[in-house]
């Protein structure tokens, strides 16, 4: 009988120096349950950003990294594609993801590099959009759009791609409260793993039972979010402030 398990994410062991020799990640290990929703948060320069980009194998650093049950360091170009379909990565800044004529267009990019047949790739643009709330906008710019908007369509450019697990950098930067809440709305109600890096404590709160702390490229705290955020020593100590 082959044994299942739920582990999403295995990272073991990982170092990451960028070529100015600047250590960005020190001997990370983390462990991410199917399902679970789960932030990284930390100072600016604490390695949030750059461990997303391990994911799906954008960045490769000495270590182990396991993501849907593939190995991602010296993957094949091969097992990349089906690493990269498997993770949605969602940047920033939306503008980084959108760069199609159409908003129909900035979705269906990622089915259509799956060499997805024509009736399929509809099939999951329409389903994607209509999963964020913008079924109206297949037709429009994505540049002529709020930022709200963008965010949205930048998520559903991932969707399209039915990808297990989602990994969002800050996603709640730049929103006004009324997007902002929506936004969070949204995300509660997806199915996908949800890895979340962020400086917006009450996102965390409201989104994610579980919080990882990284500062100066180390993992130095791990636990449930209400027993993080009630140690009001340890968020000073790494510069995070309670919601």
């Amino acid at each position: 009988m082959v044994k299942t398990t739920s582990q999403e994410i295995l990272i073991k062991n990982l170092n990451f120096s960028y070529p100015d020799g600047q250590m960005a990640l020190s001997n990370v290990s983390l462990e991410i349950q199917r399902g679970e929703r789960v932030a990284i948060v930390g100072p600016n320069g604490a390695g949030k950003s750059t461990l997303l980009l391990h994911l799906n194998g954008i960045l490769r650093g000495d270590g182990r990294v396991r993501v849907a049950g593939l190995e991602v360091p010296g993957a094949s170009d091969g097992a990349l594609r089906r690493v990269r379909a498997a993770v949605g990565l969602v940047f920033q800044n939306p503008d980084d993801q959108l760069f199609s004529p159409t908003v129909f267009d900035d979705v269906a990019f990622g089915p259509l590099y799956m060499e997805l047949p024509p009736q399929e790739v509809d099939r999951r643009v329409t389903r994607a959009l209509a999963w964020v709330g913008m079924e109206e906008y297949a037709g429009r710019v994505s540049h002529h759009l709020s930022t709200g908007e963008k965010k949205r369509i930048a998520i559903a450019t991932v969707l399209a791609m039915e990808p297990r697990l989602l990994a969002l950098d800050e996603p709640s930067a730049g929103l006004d409260p009324r997007a902002r809440r929506s936004l969070i709305e949204l995300l509660c109600t997806l199915p996908q793993t949800l890895v979340v890096s962020t400086h917006d404590m009450r996102l965390v709160q409201e989104l994610c039972p579980r919080t990882v702390i990284l500062d100066q490229g180390r993992l130095v705290a791990d636990g449930s979010t209400q027993e993080i955020l009630n140690d009001e020593v340890l968020l000073n100590t790494h510069g995070l402030e309670r919601p």
